[in-house]
């Protein structure tokens, strides 16, 4: 808890704040913001606070590992008690590592003043001298002049939000509130999961629930994409307890905060099949899940009035080009491939061709998942949804640190084996540390620079030494990473 502290006294210090804000008029904050000194300690703190969160989580993955089926439950409860503890100190927080939450913030306000966020972007709310009023104070200018691409969910609980408030911190922490409405929901769902695929629940929820990649980017990062992914995992579980219609409602609503959400359908399908069903029995239920779940995604907008212009606004993201992503990559080096040999070819021209195949691919994907994974079966049933996420994330034109949240639940209630339990743990421990050093730095190579030694030397500390392999090594154990029987979601 101590380290969430940190992280939200250095966040005060690296992350973007309204001069509007209170908190802007600190002198100390003020003085610390000034200099490149205050803003390097900035980062610093927050890299420490990440690390001692890292730490901890390390210790009670390996607690939850080694429990025996008796103390379970309580693990479980400790689990979902940490992540409580370690989330509370971010509630206030601005929005660490990104500015996206001020972009939810003026997307929500357009949709409560009647202006349709997915034809006008934040520049709409500037005054009429193009004087930036505090709501917009703290959007990226990259985005004050694009539409929202998310579905109408976020915007309807920002509408919401700005009907109580105008205050733009106060619209970010309840911005914030909903998306933890998914980790809520990642609490419910994912024990479940785990006890279908034969894994231990208390584990999977402390991979899930407590990890550096869920405090960074999750909750400190405020995205949506944590409302999505519980969105999801609730719809597997709702589907099996409740009928396949009610988890084709939830995997609608989880496309109505991003398009990828319903991809959950694949899982929903399968799930809620006979053992053995045949392809011409899975497409008609697949068009029945659909069916339900498109209105899902489109009633709450058309009720609303936001209507579906979202979807002419998928391509916003995809106007920066991320390092993360393998199509871009591909296609950026073939491109300048292209200029060394003399090709003549236009700018872009392989990066738009590798991007279509590649979204191409994210529909194979799914479609061999939904016509050859076995149907009636839970634990088959989730790990299509994990792999069509992870051929999701792959194959995305953009990817950011966050989208992992995408896959980890879906993969972390799985029986991996010790190489692919140290490889998931390496993984979020590792990209929630470098959360810092995603899209809040902009070019701030000073910044960068110190932030990675500082990362380097904490990875190490944490991943490399003896005594970290030790404790990885009781974490990826495969005896203690067996099933218990299902009272333990009951009673959890």
């Amino acid at each position: 808890m101590f380290g969430s502290v940190l992280v939200l006294l250095g966040g005060l210090v690296v992350a973007t704040i309204p001069p509007s804000a209170a908190v802007a008029e600190v002198e100390t904050l003020q003085l610390l913001r000034g200099s490149a000194f205050g803003r390097m300690t900035g980062l610093v703190v927050v890299l420490a606070g990440l690390g001692m969160l890292a730490s901890a989580w390390l210790h009670l993955c390996r607690v939850a590992a080694r429990a025996d089926r008796r103390d379970q439950v309580a693990v479980l409860a400790r689990v979902r008690a940490a992540t409580v503890a370690w989330t509370l100190p971010l509630l206030l927080a601005p929005p660490l590592f990104s500015r996206d939450g001020w972009s939810y913030a003026a997307q929500g306000t357009l949709a409560h003043r009647g202006i349709s966020p997915y034809e006008y972007g934040p520049w709409s709310l500037v005054g009429p001298r193009s004087v930036p009023g505090p709501i917009v104070e703290g959007v990226d200018p990259r985005w004050m002049a694009t539409p929202a691409p998310y579905g109408p969910v976020p915007l309807i609980g920002g509408d919401l939000a700005a009907g109580l408030t105008a205050d733009p911190w106060l619209l970010v922490v309840a911005h914030r509130v909903i998306a933890l409405v998914g980790l809520v929901l990642l609490a419910w769902a994912v024990p479940r999961l785990a006890i279908w695929c034969g894994a231990n629940p208390a584990l999977a929820a402390c991979l899930v629930l407590a990890s550096p990649l869920m405090v960074s980017n999750g909750v400190a990062g405020l995205h949506n994409d944590l409302l999505m992914v519980g969105l999801m995992a609730a719809a597997l579980v709702v589907a099996r307890e409740h009928g396949w219609a009610a988890g084709a409602v939830l995997g609608g609503l989880a496309a109505g905060v991003k398009l990828p959400g319903g991809l959950v359908c694949v899982g929903i399908v399968l799930l809620t099949l006979p053992p053995a069903a045949a392809a011409a029995a899975r497409l008609r239920h697949a068009v029945r899940v659909g069916a339900v779940s498109v209105a899902a995604l489109v009633v709450p907008g058309v009720v609303w009035g936001l209507g579906i212009g979202w979807l002419g606004a998928l391509s916003v993201p995809g106007t920066v080009n991320t390092p993360l992503s393998l199509p871009t990559l591909v296609g950026g080096w073939l491109d300048l491939l292209a200029r060394l040999v003399g090709l003549g070819t236009p700018p872009e021209t392989f990066l738009d061709l590798v991007r279509l195949v590649a979204q191409a691919g994210i529909v194979v994907v799914a479609g061999w998942a939904l016509l050859r994974v076995a149907t009636g079966d839970p634990r088959r049933a989730v790990w299509a949804v994990a792999l069509v996420m992870a051929g999701t994330v792959a194959l995305s034109p953009v990817v950011h640190l966050w989208y992992f949240l995408w896959v980890v639940p879906f993969i972390a209630v799985q029986r991996l084996g010790r190489s692919a339990m140290a490889a998931l743990v390496a993984v979020s421990l590792v990209s929630g540390l470098v959360a810092p050093m995603d899209s809040s730095l902009h070019g701030a190579y000073l910044a960068i620079v110190i932030g990675s030694l500082v990362v380097a030397g904490v990875a190490v500390l944490l991943l490399i030494t003896r005594r970290a392999r030790e404790r990885l090594d009781g974490i990826a154990t495969v005896e203690w990473t067996s099933s218990i029987d299902s009272t333990v979601a009951d009673q959890g």
